[in-house]
């Protein structure tokens, strides 16, 4: 084999510097494109997450209530859907299949029964934990 032809593919055989700068710079510019729209949907998700995560508190509290005629107190709150409360002979739980989750944000929810609005009230304070907000921040509720 000529030498020559050898020493030329050992030569052309990389990338340059330059043009593996070039591939990260467009990487980068495609990247900070589309970062911004995938973060956006991401805190929505986190918000249907979290209304969904409601919802089956929702029907674990309602089936709490069928069984024992009364929802959990404010004392017992959503553990009573997991362990059984001193004193009610009816339960039949445990309601949940697993541990009270947290809300999306790794925020507690905040029951109160009887509640302001419904005989009990379930929030997620969303993003920032505290009540009121707006967008990812904003409050997310059992009555509405």
């Amino acid at each position: 084999m000529d030498r020559s032809f050898v020493r030329s593919l050992e030569r052309d055989s990389g990338f340059t510097l330059i043009e593996l700068l070039v591939v990260v710079i467009i990487i980068g510019l495609l990247a900070s494109l589309v970062a911004p729209k995938f973060f956006g949907k991401l805190g929505g998700s986190k918000q249907k997450i979290t209304k969904a995560q409601i919802e089956l508190f929702g029907a674990a509290l309602d089936e709490f209530r069928l069984d024992n005629g009364r929802y959990p107190n404010a004392e017992e709150g959503l553990l009573a859907l997991r362990d059984k409360p001193e004193g009610l002979e009816n339960w039949a739980g445990p309601y949940l299949p697993k541990a009270v989750p947290k809300d999306a944000w790794g925020h507690e929810y905040v029951y109160s029964s009887p509640g302001e609005h419904y005989d009990y009230d379930l929030i997620s304070y969303g993003r920032d934990g505290e009540p009121g907000g707006e967008d990812e921040d904003s409050d997310i509720v059992s009555w509405e």
